[in-house]
């Protein structure tokens, strides 16, 4: 394993870590959720070009358009929930309820 494969998992896992252990702020999810997908589309971007294959070059752009909307419905969701709730902890957040 290279260094760069090293740097980028070590990335992901850091935002999966963070996603999992630090859910007191929706804005936090969200960011963590965006640093484990921009390591993705590193990870893809790098993994494209090592191999070399004009089959695989969309990927990467197509990740970063999921991970695009994936922002933006995630920042809608935030915004109906403090407008809504008057605030983004997840604790006061009720499944059961609408």
């Amino acid at each position: 394993m290279t260094a760069i494969h090293l740097v980028i998992s070590n990335c992901f896992l850091l935002g999966l870590i963070g996603l999992s252990f630090h859910r007191t702020h929706l804005l936090s999810a969200l960011l963590c959720l965006e640093g484990m997908m921009l390591s993705l589309f590193l990870a893809i971007s790098i993994w494209t070009l090592q191999l070399d294959s004009p089959n695989l070059s969309s990927a990467p752009m197509l990740l970063l358009a999921f991970s695009a909307c994936e922002a933006a419905v995630g920042l809608s969701l935030l915004v109906a929930t403090s407008r809504t709730h008057n605030s983004d902890h997840l604790k006061t957040l009720n499944i059961l309820q609408c």
